[in-house]
């Protein structure tokens, strides 16, 4: 029997690539888990895990390693190398940042499900330096001394892997352009059969996320501050939250965290859902179109593969409330129509079961070459 092993960066919440990890345990329960923090609830430790424990890093034990893991990336590439998985015979990395990097010899067989290339790293590195308050001065030399350890590590990390598969073609780019590495897509799981068509939609338009900067939900907010008539409800909290809503306006209300069960509940009922980031794939604008939601969405990244214009949703070109507004006003015009069934049925080729059947046969065809 083939001993297998995952990795994934950390187990904190319940995101993306936490859903990967959920449906690699689903297909291989028998794996050894292995992550540089886990502080998961029963309740996310029962969904994701299934109730299995995992092997952590060092990292786990360090100073307020519990909310400020982030803190220590410089340490994560030789948090990951530690990991002995030498008795294991297939290696899945769930990567987004350092996975991947886990140490492996030449009778090991090392898939990697690649969220993105390290953006710390890469194309995101200027914007995460700024937002830290680390692109001055000797801080600022410092921590760009730190990108560039971390750029080396994972252009060399890139060689443990045996095979990459992208979760989306958006991403598939990227891997070719920085790691010059081919790779399959794979579109991450869905819960679709968690969401239920609604035909009857309220007045109003949701945007929710993380709190995040690089999640432009300032946009949304700035768009519809200046679109007083039009109402927007928020969903959503993290750093950002104070500053989203130092701009809101009598139009516009904060929901704060919500629980997933209540989200849908909006989601269902919302005219439109809008969505202005560059994501990798955007689990959550399939979630919406689920609900026969149809989505507004900046135009790059993963929902351009997921959305289909002026059927499932709209798009904006750029990443201003200028053009925000500009698509609302072009999703109230007459000219569109959008039929919920038709967004719904759209969504179910991005299913949870439909990302495990495609995921178990190209393991197993990989495996059957390498162990032949």
């Amino acid at each position: 029997m083939i001993k297998k092993a995952i990795v994934h960066e950390w187990l904190v919440n319940y995101a993306g690539s936490e859903r990967v990890v959920e449906s690699f345990i689903n297909l291989w329960p028998e794996a050894d888990v292995y992550t540089l923090v886990d502080f998961l609830d029963d309740d996310l430790r029962r969904i994701i895990l299934k109730g299995k424990s995992s092997t952590t890093s060092f990292i786990q034990y360090l100073p307020f390693s519990r909310k400020k893991h982030r803190n220590y990336l410089p340490l994560f590439p030789t948090a990951v190398e530690r990991f002995n998985i030498s008795g294991c015979d297939l290696i899945l990395s769930s990567a987004h940042a350092v996975a991947k990097g886990v140490k492996k010899n030449k009778n090991q067989l090392h898939i990697c499900y690649c969220h993105s290339p390290m953006r710390y790293a890469w194309d995101q590195s200027d914007y995460y330096l700024k937002e830290a308050n680390l692109h001055k001065g000797i801080k600022g030399k410092l921590a760009s001394s730190v990108i560039n350890y971390l750029r080396k590590w994972d252009l060399k990390s890139a060689e443990n892997v045996d095979y990459f598969i992208a979760n989306s073609n958006y991403i598939s780019e990227k891997i070719k352009r920085i790691y010059n590495r081919d790779s399959i897509t794979i579109y991450p799981p869905v819960d679709t059969h968690f969401f239920n068509l609604e035909a009857v939609k309220e007045d109003y338009y949701l945007a929710a996320s993380r709190l995040v900067p690089y999640k432009r939900i300032d946009l949304v907010v700035e768009a519809f501050s200046r679109m007083p008539e039009k109402k927007l409800l928020v969903a959503g909290s993290g750093p950002e939250f104070e500053k989203i809503k130092s701009k809101i306006t009598s139009n516009i209300k904060l929901l704060g965290y919500l629980p997933h069960n209540e989200l849908r509940t909006y989601m269902q009922k919302a005219k439109a859902f809008v969505f202005p980031a560059e994501e990798d794939f955007g689990i959550i604008v399939v979630e919406a179109m689920a609900c026969g939601t149809p989505v507004i969405c900046f135009n790059k990244g993963g929902a351009r593969e997921t959305v289909i214009p002026d059927k499932t949703g709209i798009f904006f070109d750029e990443q201003n409330a200028a053009s925000i507004i500009s698509a609302v006003n072009e999703f109230e015009s007459e000219s569109l129509s959008f039929d919920g069934a038709f967004i719904r049925n759209h969504s179910l080729n991005f299913s949870r079961e439909k990302f495990e059947e495609k995921i178990l046969k190209f393991v197993n065809n990989k495996c059957k070459e390498f162990f032949k």
